[in-house]
Formats: C-alpha cells, structure tokens, sequence
C-alpha cells in the first residue's frame, strides 16, 4: 500500500470513529406534538388558577360541534392590570380549523383549538380590552381534559 493511500484510509477510519463516537452521544429527539385534529371542536370547561407570581385567572366555554355558546374569560396580573373576555363582545367568524371570535366594532381575535388533551385560547391584538400593562403579561390560556384545570 502506498503512503497516500495509507493516509487516506487512516482519514477515512478517523471520520468514520468520530462518527461513532457522535452517534453514540446523540441526544434523544422530543417528541413530537399530536397534529390538531380536523374535526369539529366540543369543550365545556370552567375551571380557575394561581401562578407563582401570584397572577390569577378564570376559564368558561361551552363549545358545542364548533359552536361557542358561551366564553369569559379573566387573567388579574398585580401591580400589572387584568383582561377581561365576554362572548356578548364577540361574534364567531370561523369554526375550523380553529374556532375564532372577532371583537364586535374592534381589532380583537380569540382563537380556539385543541391539540391531544388540551385546548387553547389564544388572544390577538386585544389590549383594548386590559387595563395598565396586563396585555404585555397575557399569554394564551389552556384548558386540559385529562384533570379539568387550566393555566
């Protein structure tokens, strides 16, 4: 065997170890999140919360073949504000694949899906309906079959 030819072969075994090694050390991948379903969205919920902050909030929806009959929801955020959301605020403008609420006269949109066991509510452009700097700390709220709470 040549000099070069050794030295291609000692650089293949090299990369080929490193590979190994590498493969050896991956990391497991996450799991992947379940596809929302396309089916009409069917939810009853009323359930509150406490965080660490102290921030609090409450969630109301009877969602029927994705058709919301009622909505309120609140989240108090101290020393920051609240926002509050009534379904006599709203009117619905689509069923799937997401249920969406547009604010009657305002740029509001609440969005609801679901994704396993959980369903979300999400809000868009709503700072109109907080008060103080509550829409800085609003993130989307989700209601979890399996035990019934929300957060």
């Amino acid at each position: 065997m040549s000099a070069a030819n050794g030295l291609r072969l000692a650089g293949w075994l090299a990369l080929g170890s490193l590979a190994a090694l590498l493969g050896a050390c991956a990391l497991p991948l996450p799991e992947r999140a379940a596809p929302i379903p396309l089916r009409p969205l069917t939810v009853k919920a009323d359930c509150s919360y406490r965080d660490e902050a102290g921030g609090s909030g409450l969630l109301r929806l009877d969602v029927e073949a994705a058709r919301v009959r009622a909505f309120e929801a609140q989240a108090n955020f101290p020393q920051h504000g609240s926002c509050r959301f009534q379904l006599k605020d709203f009117r619905q403008v689509r069923e799937m694949p997401t249920v969406d609420l547009a604010q009657i006269g305002g740029s509001c949109v609440v969005r609801l899906w679901e994704q396993g066991s959980r369903v979300t509510v999400a809000f868009q452009q709503c700072e109109k309906l907080c008060t103080g700097s509550a829409w800085d700390q609003l993130l989307p709220m989700i209601y979890d079959r399996r035990d019934a709470s929300c957060a």
